[in-house]
């Protein structure tokens, strides 16, 4: 982390996280980061009052959303907030937050996540400087537009939040980032985690040959192009897609049911292939095209997803890792991981703590985001690396 950076700039304000229940773990990873920064770093204005509770050992806001017996709630903030420049992380998908109604056990869901941030933004009461929300999977995102008479969920809940005074909204790979038209006076950010998925997958294999002969990036369906374009130009490879044929006189569970994968793209027999998806939900899909590619012949095979959802659970992956469809599966920790998921030897963290408090950290001093927003030039040394490592072992083996 370069500590020089920000050492002519002051804060907007003093620094607050608030980590919502659902988002502990990663809250507590990213004030981590922070504490051990701001420590390090030195600043020529450090006496200034404009720096009272710059450097802390917490900057974590003690905040909770006790309920009543029907499952009503509210926010309490236990600590001053005046003046503060707050960050508020919440995960609208952590499944493994219960609560009671009259008695009965409830699962909280994105629904009741999203109210509990709305509460959270009630108790601030307006005394913060700036609150920016950091919401790693966009609540509501796939029902971000009309195709019937039908609600649009997204653009209501932003505005929302933009009506309570959220200055900034950051996102992790939106479902449709054109969403944004909603709130068009407000900043909203939505960032893609390659650099963390190429991160994770060439520390952990060793053996990759990055070039267009031995790899290839697949896109699952056509929604997933733009993200599989970015990452095979990066890396220097080909790409491939699938598209859904879908049985359109049918509707299943709320959408027409996928009869085929049909593939469009070079031939894929012994390369190494990265598949890649913005969600894993049941993971009926992205299995289907893991098999259709090794029906193919295709060598290796690595899912990579921004959120790992998995809402049948982890049997069909089981299943699908134990018959050779593919070799290793990677998701972020931006939503809630169960331990079953971290315990299964396939699976891969991108670890997106760090990048979360360095984004924080830029923010709370006004600087830009940019170099955080496009990636092209840490990828492109971290793959340089990479292979300087091979060579050298190449030559160590002669």
């Amino acid at each position: 982390m370069p500590q020089e950076k920000y050492s002519g700039t002051i804060p907007v304000g003093t620094l607050g996280i608030v980590a919502l229940e659902s988002c502990r773990t990663l809250g507590q990873k990213v004030n981590d980061y922070i504490v051990q920064w701001r420590r390090e770093r030195e600043h020529e204005h450090a006496s200034t009052i404009a720096f009272t509770g710059y450097e802390r050992d917490n900057y974590l806001i003690k905040a909770q959303c006790p309920r009543f017996g029907t499952g009503e709630a509210k926010a309490i903030i236990k600590e001053s907030v005046r003046g503060d420049d707050l960050y508020l992380l919440v995960d609208v998908c952590n499944y493994s937050l219960t609560y009671t109604v009259c008695g009965q056990q409830n699962h909280m869901s994105p629904d009741d996540h999203f109210q509990d941030l709305k509460r959270i933004i009630a108790a601030l009461n307006g005394k913060a400087r700036r609150i920016t929300v950091i919401m790693p999977f966009l609540y509501e995102s796939r029902q971000h537009k009309r195709s019937t008479r039908e609600s649009l969920d997204c653009a209501l809940a932003l505005q929302e939040l933009a009506n309570m005074g959220v200055e900034n909204i950051i996102t992790f790979d939106a479902h449709d980032p054109r969403v944004q038209n909603a709130i068009p006076l407000k900043s909203f950010e939505t960032i893609m985690p390659t650099y963390q998925f190429i991160k994770a997958l060439l520390n952990n294999v060793p053996d990759l040959t990055i070039d267009a002969d031995h790899m290839m990036v697949i896109s699952p369906d056509e929604g997933a192009m733009g993200r599989a374009v970015y990452f095979a130009t990066m890396l220097g490879l080909d790409m491939g897609m699938f598209y859904k044929r879908r049985d359109y006189s049918k509707i299943v569970d709320g959408r027409n049911p996928i009869i085929a994968h049909e593939f469009l793209g070079k031939d894929v027999e012994d390369k190494d292939v990265v598949i890649l998806d913005d969600m894993i939900s049941s993971g009926e899909s992205v299995i289907d095209v893991a098999q259709e590619l090794k029906r193919r012949k295709a060598r290796r095979i690595f899912l990579c997803s921004t959120f790992g959802l998995f809402t049948n659970g982890l049997e069909k992956f089981d299943e699908a890792y134990d018959l050779g469809y593919f070799d290793r599966l990677i998701t972020t920790n931006l939503i809630y991981q169960p331990d079953e998921l971290l315990a299964r030897k396939y699976y891969l963290t991108a670890d997106m703590s760090k990048y979360i408090a360095k984004l924080i950290d830029a923010l709370n001093h006004d600087a830009s985001i940019s170099e955080f927003l496009n990636q092209t030039g840490r990828i492109q040394v971290f793959v340089q690396k990479y292979r300087e490592q091979q060579e050298k072992a190449k030559e160590g083996s002669h």
